[in-house]
């Protein structure tokens, strides 16, 4: 009698797992063929992110860029330049304007990127035109988008600030996404940042100290 009755209940089992599984195909929500078909089928609802960063950037000048096929903003550059127009001054090419061993103008500068036989003012500056940067193939380039002076040395790191994995973001994570420049940085005249120990190195020293 035990055997009759544990042979009923195991044919109640299947029949009940077999109703479950055909009850489930009936639901066309749930049948995928693929992966893909699920992600679809549960974004079909979806409106899109709702978080933005656009109400931090009131007063804030930012233009659109596209490289490698993504698209973002940086911030303006020419109006940070207290000096610019350049024009104003550089009323000439800066060719007319040197003198040889005299500094005329920007003894704050001190250029410090490459060696003097590689590198001088009119390696970036376009001596004709002074209000903008020229490429090393003599392309104009405008001041807002020197990275593209930068990308032409520095490649590796140019792909990984347009991929998102180099430079800082500002206001905010969220999109749109607006992304500090290279200069915004680095100074373009000095790029190295000095060497320094980290801050709890030097947190754990001061208090050694007292």
């Amino acid at each position: 009698m035990n055997i009759i009755n544990k042979i009923a209940v195991y044919f109640l089992e299947v029949i009940f797992l077999l109703l479950m599984i055909c009850c489930k195909q009936t639901d066309k929500s749930e049948t995928y063929h693929n992966i893909r078909d699920r992600f679809l089928e549960g974004g079909k609802h979806y409106k899109g992110i709702t978080i933005s960063s656009e109400k931090y950037m009131e007063g804030l000048e930012v233009l659109e860029v596209t490289e490698r096929e993504i698209t973002f903003l940086i911030p303006s550059r020419k109006n940070k330049i207290k000096s610019y127009k350049c024009t104003a001054c550089h009323t000439v090419p800066l060719v007319e304007m040197q003198v040889e061993g005299i500094k005329k103008a920007h003894w704050n500068i001190k250029l410090s990127h490459a060696n003097e036989d590689t590198m001088n003012c009119t390696t970036c500056h376009d001596g004709n035109n002074m209000d903008h940067l020229k490429s090393l193939a003599a392309h104009t380039i405008d001041i807002d988008k020197s990275f593209k002076l930068c990308s032409q040395c520095h490649q590796e790191v140019y792909k990984d600030w347009v991929g998102g994995a180099h430079g800082k973001r500002i206001k905010s994570w969220a999109s749109p996404r607006i992304s500090m420049t290279c200069v915004n940085c680095h100074n373009p005249h000095f790029p190295r940042f000095d060497s320094r120990w980290p801050a709890r190195f030097n947190t754990e020293k001061i208090k050694e100290r007292k």
